[in-house]
């Protein structure tokens, strides 16, 4: 290709990485249309997001500071099982994944978002490589970017042979509550701090989001939480069962907690954990995501690039599960600008270059996040296990 060549990027994907992915490219130069697989909104996969430095670059690219989606903090605070809590200044910026996320898609052109577009199969030809989705549909580009999260299907059909996920022994309970439905008192004790709690087992963060359009004003935000507790795996799929009847596998919307699950979940936060944020747990708004590791794989393949979870996970306590993705689509797009200029190289030259680059970033926040997870005792042998009771679901 010579100087002024296009490209055109199928981003397979619509979550945040995927958008992400297109506004670098777009940016870059890189003509870009994003194929999302669900037919409408998406669910909340996750709840907050702290706001880092990929993060930030990419909303300021945009138009947006950092504060203009986030919720400020002022400190830290470790609560007592007796409800004491003891703290130290740490500013900090919070934001949510849906704010994050209609802040992206707003920001692009609304006919380089198609919804209902599951992947079928990529087929390669020549210089140019077509994707086909379910629906019978198909799109013809340069390039196909894989930022459809850890179950991705453009890993499955590029790099059959990668490791599939392994479960790492533990779960996160997750809540997103509206701050004007919670006793004010609650809400005096987590505004503008970051909260946590550890016993053995299991971890307890807490802290103030915005709100479900983005609001940031006082009463308008939502109290965001997350409950890491060890689970054996052999009861997973019974506490994955939804209250409609529905095995999930990888994720319990909000609503379907099952009634017995909900009552030993209650039990647990009575009987470990402060008083404040067993009153947090018992709201309805209660989902679940099994914590699972997915070893890093190959992330460039012909004309292919899988980024963020599609091409290995790290454990949420690094606070880098996004900003990752962010930095894999930023230097995918450093990469396909460089190799448009007409510089004395091939595409796969410059793709094994952020490849190898990546990798070592992902292996160093992988090893960060599962020896932060030992320090708490989670997805460890010695640490203390919850929800313990058999359960057999028909098959």
């Amino acid at each position: 290709m010579g100087k002024g060549t296009s490209v055109k990027a199928l981003i397979i994907g619509g979550s945040v990485a995927g958008l992400a992915a297109a506004h670098e490219l777009r940016a870059a130069g890189v003509e870009s249309e994003v194929f999302e697989r669900s037919s409408g909104t998406m669910q909340t996969r996750g709840a907050g997001v702290v706001m880092q430095p990929e993060v930030e670059a990419l909303l300021r690219g945009l138009g947006f500071t950092a504060e203009s989606v986030s919720v400020e903090l002022f400190e830290r605070q470790q609560l007592h099982r007796t409800g004491e809590a003891t703290g130290y200044a740490a500013p900090q910026l919070m934001t949510s994944w849906d704010t994050l996320y209609r802040t992206l898609r707003d920001s692009l052109p609304a006919d380089s978002y198609r919804l209902n577009s599951t992947l079928h199969q990529l087929r390669t030809d020549g210089n140019q490589i077509r994707a086909e989705f379910a629906d019978g549909s198909s799109a013809v580009g340069d390039f196909v970017v894989g930022a459809d999260g850890i179950g991705s299907a453009t890993r499955k059909l590029v790099n059959p042979e990668a490791r599939e996920t392994v479960y790492a022994g533990y779960v996160a309970w997750r809540g997103l509550e509206p701050e004007a439905m919670l006793p004010q008192d609650l809400v005096d004790l987590l505004s503008g701090r970051f909260t946590f709690y550890g016993a053995n087992g299991l971890q307890f963060l807490s802290y103030l989001v915005p709100g479900p359009n983005g609001e940031l004003t006082q009463g308008k935000r939502r109290v965001n939480w997350v409950w890491y507790m060890n689970v054996p795996e052999q009861n997973l799929r019974h506490l994955l069962k939804g209250k409609s009847g529905r095995q999930y596998t990888t994720f319990l919307p909000p609503g379907e907690l099952d009634g017995d699950s909900g009552i030993q979940l209650a039990a647990v936060a009575r009987s470990m954990l402060p008083p404040q944020l067993g009153d947090l747990v018992q709201r309805l708004n209660v989902f679940m995501q099994p914590i699972f590791d997915l070893p890093a794989t190959r992330m460039s393949t012909g004309r292919t690039a899988l980024i963020g979870d599609a091409a290995g996970t790290v454990r949420p306590h690094t606070a880098s599960g996004t900003s990752k993705a962010f930095g894999d689509a930023r230097g995918l797009a450093i990469e396909l600008q460089r190799f448009m200029s007409a510089r004395p190289s091939s595409l796969q030259d410059r793709l094994g270059d952020w490849e190898r680059n990546r990798h070592e970033h992902l292996g160093r926040l992988s090893d960060v996040g599962i020896e932060l997870a030992r320090r708490s005792s989670l997805g460890t042998t010695i640490g203390s296990q919850y929800l313990t009771e058999p359960q057999s679901l028909p098959e």
